[in-house]
């Protein structure tokens, strides 16, 4: 019997199968959007696989800004930064598997190297590139590893039971890839043109070397003013540079303009070691820092550096200090500090801000303060007369300190004398005098009128306070002894700026290192003149001062050093301390031999421009000189005269006229010499011989007449001759000649046409 036949509705089996998948569709799609509601709205999954592949396709390489200059005033840079270049190799990489293939390139490598760096042989250079690649790159057994030991292969090698297969080795790869130098140094742009020719460097080895722009520093007048400056340290890194600053001077001061502002680029990689640049949001331009404009005077420094080092050569003194100031603005042209080594001595280098940091008992330069004191507080007239002593020890005050001259000053002396010849009795009796039945006044005066109890602007470079200790602590010894230098400390700087404000007429201005920061012409930051007093004192006590002081150039201390300066006049004060030891319980020694010699000077006395402090510290028992005429007062001198005749104006200007000049003197000598001479600048020129030797006369109207010597019996005239004619002349007639002076022969001890014999004695003086 057949069977039945169902007859199937196709249209509806394929409706309900397309029903069933719409469903599946909807349902997959729901769970679809509510995955990517989930992923962006509540998981943080996304965020941190997009990181993750961010940073493997991106990388933030850091920018160093350029460090900016630090420049004298005239422009010259002080201190500047060059960029260089420092070779990491990675002697880990796979380009150094290779040993046969390392040695090849190496071996060609380190002679390159040798002949062009010139410090080392070509052996030394293969030693070392072998023996760097030998610790970066080390075979490991894999029995000695702790990685295959936790390893798959680990297991395998324990599965092995074939003798012949245990035989084989089986070997890690140990990578160390820290960055190792090869080379010597940094290197420049145009050195690196040339080293990245070289085998290895040209990357004929693949990823193995990584180059690294630094920034270093640039002093062109090697250690000139140094300590002023400052000192940057060299970079490590370019990340670590801006910790590697120095710490002292205007690098530091100005660290952050001078630094500029650190610049971060954005690269894609898109090869192993390769990468191009990505012009994003992200990139921060580097910039580079601000030129410090300061005030020195680049050649001032040098001046003001190598006078002070002469004679701190010369005397064997431990330190010294030179500060030359602009009168009217107060800027510091010359900052020099000059310290011995303790190496080797006689060896002097920038070792200590001593300008600012060496708070001394200044001695007899102090007397300025007691000058201003008696003039402007107490209004005594420089014809004030006080009892010197003539030179003996005289006990000033009741139970007072025993004060003496180092010579014999006079008797009753008035302040201009007292001044000149630095009289320590005058200024400690004028001072006790005045000023022991009110001692806060002489106290306020020191700090009020002349600010002795401030800073100058200098305590971010170790500027010290000046020390003036409590009245109420005062001995019978502490007046008397502050009236000539002593029982007060002041830093050098503090002293050449109340010597500057005398100078500039009662005006004081503090010291000004720094006159702009600036990118390139463009003046971001400009520091004006710091008035701290517009008139320390009346004009009547500064026309007593000025006058004493330069009554001390004139005929006082330093008269060695200006007293020939006709061309214009010197204002200065010389200053001799003993340098107190200080002990554990606080009190003063001064039998160590320690002493402190200064000059201070102004000039020209008539209108001043510039301002020269020096201070020099010496020992009396193993150095030479300890007053401070001998010890500051040649280094003074020196830039004195260096500063006038530098200064064109101060000079007076030849004008040219329309009349002749002839000479009104003409030595006499080899006739032939002094026709040729006198040809060319007298208007006529008589002569009875062309050759031989002559004797010249000029007359009344300048013509020369020529007078030959001819007899050979008697004394010739040789007066108007050049020394080495004379002595011709005369040794050649067989007489033994002494002369004194230099120049013309002015005088002959025997007279002309006198008889004389071969060995007889004359004498010529010349002028």
């Amino acid at each position: 019997m057949a069977k039945k036949r169902v007859e199937v509705d196709v249209k509806e089996e394929m409706f309900d199968r397309v029903k069933w998948l719409h469903i599946v569709f909807n349902v997959v799609g729901v769970l679809v959007i509510l995955r990517l509601v989930w992923v962006l709205f509540f998981s943080t999954e996304i965020a941190v696989n997009a990181e993750k592949l961010e940073e493997r396709i991106f990388v933030r390489d850091t920018i160093q800004p350029l460090r900016g200059s630090i420049l004298a005033r005239g422009g010259e840079p002080l201190a500047t930064s060059i960029q260089r270049y420092r070779i990491d190799f990675d002697m880990g990489s796979e380009g150094f598997d290779s040993l046969e293939l390392f040695k090849r390139h190496a071996d060609s490598l380190a002679k390159l190297l040798s002949g062009f760096f010139k410090d080392r042989t070509a052996r030394d250079y293969y030693n070392d590139l072998l023996s760097a690649r030998n610790r970066c790159i080390r075979l490991e057994h894999v029995r000695d590893s702790v990685a295959m030991r936790e390893g798959l292969l680990e297991r395998i090698w324990d599965a092995l039971t074939n003798a012949e297969l245990q035989k084989i080795p089986i070997y890690d790869t140990i990578r160390n890839h820290q960055p190792v130098q090869i080379l010597p140094r940094a290197v420049d742009f145009h050195e690196w043109q040339v080293l990245r020719t070289y085998p290895i460097l040209n990357w004929n080895l693949g990823l193995t070397y990584k180059r690294v722009p630094i920034d270093q520093r640039v002093y062109p007048y090697g250690e000139m003013a140094r300590r002023t400056l400052g000192k940057v340290a060299p970079s490590v890194s370019r990340e670590d540079a801006a910790q590697q600053r120095g710490r002292y001077g205007l690098e530091n001061i100005y660290s952050e303009p001078l630094s500029g502002r650190i610049g971060i680029q954005l690269r894609q990689r898109i090869a192993p070691g390769f990468s191009t640049l990505v012009h994003k949001g992200d990139s921060i331009d580097a910039e580079d820092g601000l030129d410090l404009v300061t005030t020195l005077d680049a050649e001032l420094q040098h001046i003001a550096d190598a006078a002070l080092r002469r004679q701190l050569t010369e005397q064997q003194a431990i330190w010294g200090t030179t500060i030359i100031m602009d009168v009217e603005t107060g800027d510091l042209l010359a900052l020099a500090n000059l310290g011995e080594t303790s190496e080797k001595s006689g060896i002097y280098y920038e070792k200590d801000n001593y300008a600012f940091n060496r708070r001394i008992e200044p001695g007899s330069t102090f007397k300025l303060v007691s000058l201003l004191a008696l003039t402007e507080d107490r209004g005594l007239p420089i014809t004030q007369c006080y009892d010197a002593g003539n030179g003996r020890t005289v006990i000033v005050g009741r139970r007072g300190p025993e004060v003496r001259d180092d010579h014999n000053c006079g008797a009753m002396i008035d302040m201009k004398t007292a001044t000149a010849q630095s009289s320590n009795v005058y200024f400690a009796r004028a001072i006790y005098e005045n000023y022991n039945n009110d001692r806060e006044r002489y106290v306020s005066f020191l700090r009020d009128s002349l600010h002795l109890g401030e800073d100058v602007g200098f305590t971010n470079m170790e500027e010290k306070l000046p020390y003036i200790s409590n009245v109420k602590k005062w001995s019978a010894h502490t007046l008397p002894n502050m009236g000539y230098g002593y029982a007060i400390e002041l830093p050098p700087i503090r002293m050449a700026t109340l010597y500057n404000a005398v100078a500039n007429g009662g005006k004081m201005v503090a010291p000004r290192l720094v006159r702009e920061l600036r990118r390139g012409d463009e003046v971001v930051e400009s520091f004006p003149v710091k008035i701290m007093d517009e008139q320390i004192c009346s004009p009547e006590a500064l026309k007593i001062i000025h006058e004493c002081l330069v009554e001390t150039a004139r005929t006082g201390t330093t008269k060695n050093y200006f007293k020939d300066t006709t061309a214009f006049r010197v204002a200065s004060k010389t200053g001799t301390a003993k340098v107190a030891q200080r002990g554990d319980g606080g009190g003063a020694r001064y039998s160590d031999g320690y002493y402190m010699g200064s000059v201070a000077a102004y000039f020209p006395a008539d209108k001043p421009k510039y301002t020269i402090f020096t201070s020099i510290l010496t020992n009396r028992h193993t150095r030479r000189s300890y007053y401070g005429a001998t010890l500051a007062g040649p280094v003074v001198r020196d830039i004195v005269n260096y500063i006038y005749y530098r200064d064109e104006e101060w000079h007076q200007q030849i004008k040219s006229e329309q009349k002749e000049h002839y000479p009104l003197h003409v030595k006499g000598g080899d006739i032939a010499s002094v026709r040729r001479v006198a040809d060319k600048f007298s208007p006529r020129v008589s002569f009875t011989d062309r050759n031989g030797w002559g004797v010249a006369q000029t007359d009344t109207l300048l013509n020369v007449n020529i007078t030959t010597l001819k007899e050979q019996g008697v004394m010739p005239n040789v007066v108007g001759m050049g020394l080495k004619d004379a002595l011709y002349v005369l040794e050649s007639r067989g007489l033994r000649v002494h002369f004194t002076g230099s120049g013309m022969v002015r005088s002959q001890s025997l007279r002309a046409g006198e008889k004389i014999k071969p060995g007889a004695q004359v004498t010529i003086t010349l002028r």
